[in-house]
Parts: C-alpha cells; structure tokens; sequence
C-alpha cells in the first residue's frame, strides 16, 4: 500500500502526528474515520498523489499519533482541539490553504477547521456525517438504534474501554459490521495497521474520548458557533454509502446547506459507510469533479 508515501513523524498542536505525504501540486489533506487510521485511503490516495501534495495523517488519538490522557472536560478530543492539529501540520508542512477530504470522525474535524480556520481550507469533501449537532438534535429511536455506539462509547470511563479491551478484535469486526462484512473486508496490510493502532496502550480511552467530546464541549462549540452565524464558507461535496443510514435519516445535501454558506453539491455512492475502501473509482471520480486541480 502507499507506494512512493513516505512515512514520517510530523507536529501538530502539541501532539506529535504520525502520517504519508506524497506527490506534488497543490496540497490535499485526508482525514480517517473511526476506529481506522490514515491506511483508509490506500485505494484513493495513489491516485490522488499524482495531480496533489496528498497529506494522510492520523488523527490525535489514532493510529500512531499522540494520545492525550482522559480528562474531566474531554477537551483534548474536541474537534477544536484536533482540527488545531491539522492546521499546526499543513502550516508546519509549508502550506496556508488546502483542500481537506474526509470521513467518518475526520469529517467531524474537517467541519471544525473549516469553522475555525475558513482562510485555511479552500475546498471541503465529507463523507458519510451530517454535522454533530444535528444528529444530537434530531435524534430519535431509529438513530438510537442504528448508531448505539455513539452513546455507548460516550460513556463515563472506564466503562466501554473495559468492554473493548477485553477483545479488541472482536470489537473492531463488530463495530465495522454496520452492514454484514466479512474479516477480508478490509485490505489485510489496511487491517493489520487498524488492529495494532488499537492495541496500542491510549488508544481505545482516546476514540472514547472523541465520542465524549461529541456528546458534551463539541456541541458548545457548535451551538456557539451557530449562534455567532458561523457557516462552512468554502464549496461543500457531501457524499454518502447508499447501503448506509445517514441518506435514510436525512436529506444530506438539505441538511449541509442550512450550515454552509458556500455552494453544496453531491450525493449517495454505490457503497456502505467505508466508502474509500468500498467504491474508491466513484469516490474519484466525485473528487475529480470537485477539486481544484492544474
């Protein structure tokens, strides 16, 4: 996977950032999803590296990057905190815009940096979320059910992280499983790097953490963030796994458009909710018609 990556050790915002950079032309950044790391994009990445500066690192808590303790107020795990993160990196790395594709949580940030830093993201790709804040506020039995493990890892410590560690395997093969796959799912080299990144001591207390900063300081930030009229300024690409739930919940694009002020486009791909893995040519083919390119 990754060929002509190199892999190295970076700054963020006071964590250090395990990642892969690749190629030349104008700077990509992609953010993972939980419980994954930057070996998601393996599929889509090569690709990509071949017209963009491609920037795949691990999130702060994921992977192999810096794992904050668990704290009282989970602020380490604010998305604030971990798209401070991405933007210490892109800066460190020599660049003031960039585009950002994500997924999953990395979409989370992604919505965060492009809220906190709008000068810095020129161009934004979200992959199967609506934002936080509106899943919390329309939450109803279906979304209970469906996404149960928002509201299970969000519990206080150490309660799900026992739970986890107990078998960190059959978790992660239960957890991915939101549509039925087998273990040959996921790339062997993609979920080798998945399964040490979570035995790894930190880890599993940190992608709690996230989900406890979701449920508690991300909302007061969003909601402040509301209040002060605070929109996504930079054009919008919405994707999402047709297989999945989020097109069946919502109308994504409807949704993005009351929190962006910028143009929103997109649509539902051919694939459940790991859609770089599942449908990489149509996530290209979206992204070709997105990013800006020479």
């Amino acid at each position: 996977m990754f060929e002509g990556f190199v892999e190295e050790r970076r700054a963020g915002d006071g964590v250090e950032l395990r990642l892969r950079r690749s190629g030349e032309g104008p700077p990509l950044l992609l953010l993972h999803g939980n419980p994954q790391t930057h070996a998601m994009w393996h599929k889509v990445a090569p690709a990509l590296a071949r017209r963009f500066t491609v920037i795949c690192p691990d999130l702060r808590g994921y992977g192999l990057s810096g794992k904050p303790p668990v704290s009282a107020d989970h602020a380490a795990y604010a998305k604030r905190a971990m798209a401070a993160d991405m933007l210490a990196l892109m800066r460190g790395l020599g660049f003031d815009r960039f585009q950002v594709v994500s997924h999953d949580r990395g979409a989370r940030v992604a919505h965060r940096l492009a809220l906190d830093a709008p000068a810095a993201v020129a161009r934004l790709c979200v992959m199967d979320i609506v934002p936080t804040l509106h899943h919390f506020e329309s939450t109803d039995m279906a979304f209970g059910m469906g996404y149960w493990h928002w509201f299970f890892l969000a519990q206080r410590h150490p309660l799900p992280e026992r739970m986890i560690l107990r078998d960190v395997e059959d978790w992660f093969d239960l957890h991915t499983s939101r549509e039925p796959k087998d273990r040959g799912f996921f790339h062997p080299e993609a979920r080798a790097d998945y399964l040490v990144a979570l035995r790894t001591p930190g880890t599993v207390e940190a992608i709690c953490e996230d989900y406890r900063a979701a449920a508690t300081i991300d909302l007061e930030h969003d909601r402040a963030s509301r209040e002060a009229g605070q929109r996504v300024t930079c054009p919008l690409l919405a994707l999402w796994g047709a297989k999945g739930k989020v097109g069946v919940w919502y109308e994504p694009l409807e949704v993005w458009r009351r929190y962006a002020g910028g143009p929103v486009s997109g649509g539902p791909v051919a694939s459940g909710h790991y859609l770089a893995e599942e449908a990489p040519e149509a996530v290209l083919a979206a992204l070709d018609g997105f990013l800006d390119a020479p």
